[in-house]
């Protein structure tokens, strides 16, 4: 079984994150589960769902000051972490090693072991500084998605583009049955 660690961290677009969770509940992958406080803040105020309500799609979820949760050991196996939406501050510290909470621990861990790292940031526009940090990350081995929409596919609905992205992310993550599924 698949076994993915997904990051919803504090910035605009935690919907992605949310609709990720959905998609991976309904193939069954194990899905282990950080959410900051900042982006229970934005849970809130952008889907009106409270963070129990997310933590439900998860397989397991964690407390982000549990630094000794299992997804903070390069021990325990996963097939990588996806941060959506990344913020800027995330960003920064996984950039700098600078591992003060778990969703910054784990994907250090998913970088470390050379597993897969999806960061999915959620600002814009982009400073230099945010943009030096993407750079580095994507040096480093991650893949940077953001959550930018085509219209080739003539999306006719605000789901059809939330749902393109995240495919988008499946699709980087090698998990195309996800992408046929829904």
């Amino acid at each position: 079984m698949m076994r993915l660690v997904v990051g919803i961290t504090g910035a605009s677009g935690v919907i992605y994150g949310i609709r990720l969770l959905e998609f991976l509940k309904d193939i069954e992958i194990e899905t282990h589960l950080v959410i900051t406080k900042m982006a229970e803040i934005f849970i809130r105020q952008e889907t009106g769902k409270t963070r129990k309500d997310i933590e439900q799609l998860a397989s397991y979820h964690y407390d982000e000051n549990d630094l000794a949760a299992q997804i903070a050991s390069g021990s325990f196996e996963t097939s990588g972490m996806v941060i959506i939406p990344c913020s800027m501050k995330t960003l920064a510290g996984i950039a700098c090693g600078f591992t003060d909470d778990l969703a910054l621990r784990a994907a250090d861990v998913t970088l470390k072991e050379k597993r897969r790292l999806i960061l999915v940031p959620g600002e814009t526009p982009f400073n230099v500084i945010h943009l030096e940090n993407m750079l580095k990350m994507a040096n480093s081995g991650a893949t940077i998605i953001p959550p930018i929409p085509s219209f080739y596919n003539s999306p006719k609905t605000l789901d059809d583009i939330i749902n393109q992205i995240v495919r988008r992310v499946l699709a980087h993550l090698r998990m195309e049955k996800a992408l046929y599924k829904r």
